[in-house]
């Protein structure tokens, strides 16, 4: 049987999906896993759905070892260890920044590569990484079909004003714009929403993809209308350890009067910041949720003050909003955080029932409550396997 491998490359870690073609066109999850703590003691674990674990391997002195590396020693692995006779048809990849040009998923050759290069700078975070899967798998089988699908394309048709700027137009012409990112997860969420509650997926929804990396996106009638990160993924929320929102007279400030440099404010910004930055502890809200330290509560209070903020915003991008929902590691597993979130937008109608959402159940929100809250787990994999193997349907025709 063929099957479809999402790949999901990251600054320090690479998510892997294997889904079977199924007959009548169906994509049935068989096995996955995840490539961590890349450039520390990579770790490498892939299980069956059913729990069965295929691989288990660590590298203790592999600090060193590249993206290219270790996908090398996977697929080298994947070849030798057929799983139960799957044929890999195509790999999607998780490309995080199409620029301007690119708004649907795209069939990836040299002359794509090349341009995708380019935005590096845009993305500098991710974009290099996600390019660095391509290239090795490409390296290893040429023939191989690669996908690319793009997180700024669910945003690509937002209202121009929510794009902009206000900088001088020429700057603008130049792609110094909002894009938007996370759009895979909302997506993914949007179709979701529209099986679990077609009514509520017409109309006017906030989707919270609190993660690591955290934003909101205003949805209406399941297109996006605005979202929360701009022209990079710095933008919006604060996040694991990226600030979100800043003004831009603090990074002036920096580099005027305390003479830092461009690198240096660089990496304070996406990887000293956020709630790491603000507890000093941790950037996983775990950790901080387990602490007694009075910075870890201001850190978790900032994180649901700025979430509550932006949503109002957003909700003023709207003209109302009917629903709102949580997704994503903090959005689908943190009821704490759900919870203090809730509070902050009782001015909107939400009223959270505590009972559902310590149960973790999808509808959330209180019989009483004027708009809906539920809790959806993203599938950001599953989207790529969609868009890979469409692509690969039609260009077959």
């Amino acid at each position: 049987m063929k099957a479809v491998v999402s790949l999901n490359s990251g600054s320090s870690s690479i998510k892997f999906s294997l889904f079977a073609m199924e007959p009548g066109g169906s994509l049935q999850l068989a096995a996955g896993g995840k490539i961590e703590k890349i450039g520390i003691v990579p770790a490498l674990k892939a299980r069956r759905t059913d729990g069965t674990i295929l691989l288990d391997r660590t590298w203790p002195d592999g600090a060193g070892l590249t993206h290219a590396d270790l996908l090398a020693d996977l697929f080298s692995w994947a070849m030798q260890h057929p799983l139960e006779g799957y044929e890999i048809a195509a790999i999607g990849h998780r490309i995080v920044h199409g620029g301007t040009e690119f708004s649907v998923p795209r069939r990836i050759d040299s002359e794509l590569v090349d341009k995708l290069e380019a935005l590096c700078p845009l993305a500098p975070l991710h974009q290099p990484h996600n390019l660095a899967a391509v290239r090795a798998i490409t390296k290893l089988d040429p023939d191989l079909p690669q996908v690319a699908c793009f997180d700024t394309a669910f945003h690509h048709d937002k209202p121009a004003l929510a794009s902009r700027f206000a900088i001088p137009r020429a700057l603008h012409d130049q792609g110094i714009r909002r894009y938007g990112f996370h759009g895979l997860s909302y997506e993914y969420i949007a179709r979701r929403l529209a099986a679990i509650d077609p009514a509520l997926a017409s109309g006017k929804v906030i989707a919270a993809h609190l993660g690591n990396g955290a934003s909101l996106c205003a949805m209406a009638a399941g297109q996006s209308v605005d979202t929360t990160m701009g022209f990079t993924a710095l933008d919006g929320l604060m996040m694991g350890s990226r600030s979100g929102s800043l003004d831009p007279g603090v990074v002036l400030h920096l580099m005027t009067q305390m003479g830092m440099g461009a690198k240096t404010i660089e990496d304070m910004l996406y990887r000293q910041s956020g709630l790491l930055g603000v507890s000093g502890i941790s950037s996983d809200m775990r950790t901080l949720a387990a602490s007694d330290a009075p910075e870890a509560k201001e850190a978790i209070d900032l994180f649901a003050w700025r979430v509550a903020r932006d949503t109002g915003a957003l909700a003023a991008s709207l003209e109302g909003v009917d629903g709102i929902i949580f997704t994503a590691g903090i959005g689908e597993n943190d009821a704490g955080m759900r919870s203090l979130i809730g509070r902050r937008l009782q001015w909107l109608g939400l009223e959270i029932d505590d009972r559902a959402n310590a149960a973790g159940e999808t509808l959330i929100s209180a019989p009483e409550s004027r708009i809906k809250a539920l809790v959806i787990p993203t599938d950001e994999e599953r989207m790529i396997a969609i868009h890979t193997l469409s692509l690969l349907q039609e260009t077959a025709q």
